[in-house]
């Protein structure tokens, strides 16, 4: 018998037309998938325990009201109410007392705390600044200190009786109050942009050192200086990062409670209701856990709708 390999080329006849070989399968499954499930547990199970059960469990208590059977002093008992939770929160008045003096704090802290976190950023992105290791880390500093501790310690210099800033401004001629109705909303304010704005700044020079050097050289070919280089070129390319912290600036200012939670100890002019966050802590603590339920879930779609609000109007008029 001749062997294959000794024949013509024209002797080995081709496979039949329509029948193509069979290339070997990869198993893909079992300790794969078992492997790739053994690495994403210890992300979900904690992200379905302490945040999605949270959040339907939340939910299912905000539809649910308190009732009494057999007259006031009768055995109270919880069942379905629908929207009945939603109706009275928003006809609460001291929920939009609330939510208008946090629109008015996140209106001028915002766009006060991104602007000086983009200047810090742009200075210390500049050639002309020296020592920018050190800037940058005093400029992080406060960021490393919790909400809780920082608004003691501005506690401290704003009390007239302990502060030594009071003490100065009032021997020249000044006599701050800190602490007053007209001025404890912008106190507050202050120890949040003094916490968060070398955050928002490590974000945006994070974005900046990812530029190109080779934009600034032909720029300057072109005659530009530092100034036009900043906001011509550095700032619209970091857009998307300006973007991003205006979007976690205003998720925070609606989460606002330890601030004004921890100068009311020292200021009669802060109320338990001052903050939303403060408003649903009051009503849980009171023993109205479906309405301080509501009030979180309301509190949830009011954060979503402006940030994600935000986000498509931006993303609109940079054309994405």
């Amino acid at each position: 018998m001749t062997d294959i390999a000794t024949r013509p080329a024209d002797a080995v006849s081709p496979p039949p037309r329509g029948r193509r070989r069979r290339r070997p399968r990869l198993d893909v499954g079992g300790p794969r998938a078992g492997t790739i499930a053994a690495f994403l547990t210890p992300f979900f199970l904690p992200f379905v325990l302490f945040y999605l059960v949270p959040i339907g469990y939340a939910l299912w208590q905000s539809f649910r009201v308190v009732r009494r059977s057999g007259g006031q002093y009768g055995t109270s008992y919880t069942t379905f109410g629908g929207f009945e939770q939603y109706v009275e929160v928003f006809q609460n008045h001291e929920f939009w007392s609330s939510i208008g003096r946090i629109g008015l704090f996140g209106i001028v802290q915002v766009p006060v705390m991104l602007f000086a976190a983009l200047v810090m950023a742009l200075l210390l992105d500049s050639p002309l600044l020296k020592l920018k290791g050190f800037f940058r880390i005093t400029a992080f500093m406060p960021y490393a200190v919790p909400g809780v501790i920082a608004a003691i310690m501005w506690s401290y210099l704003y009390s007239p009786q302990l502060s030594p800033v009071v003490d100065l401004l009032n021997a020249i001629g000044l006599h701050p109050d800190f602490l007053g109705p007209s001025a404890v909303l912008w106190s507050a304010a202050n120890v949040s942009t003094w916490l968060w704005t070398g955050y928002n700044m490590l974000i945006m020079f994070s974005a900046l050192q990812s530029i190109p050097q080779e934009l600034y050289e032909a720029a300057r070919i072109d005659g530009a200086g530092n100034w036009t280089i900043a906001w011509r070129i550095k700032v619209p390319i970091i857009a998307p990062s300006i973007v991003m912290t205006t979007v976690f600036s205003i998720i925070g200012t609606l989460q606002l409670y330890s601030e004004p939670a921890v100068l009311r100890q020292i200021s009669s002019n802060i109320s338990s209701t001052f903050t939303p966050n403060m408003l649903a802590y009051t009503v849980a603590v009171g023993n109205n856990y479906q309405q301080a339920a509501a009030i979180s879930v309301v509190i949830a779609v009011i954060t979503f709708v402006l940030s994600f609000g935000f986000m498509r109007l931006t993303s609109k008029r940079a054309g994405l």
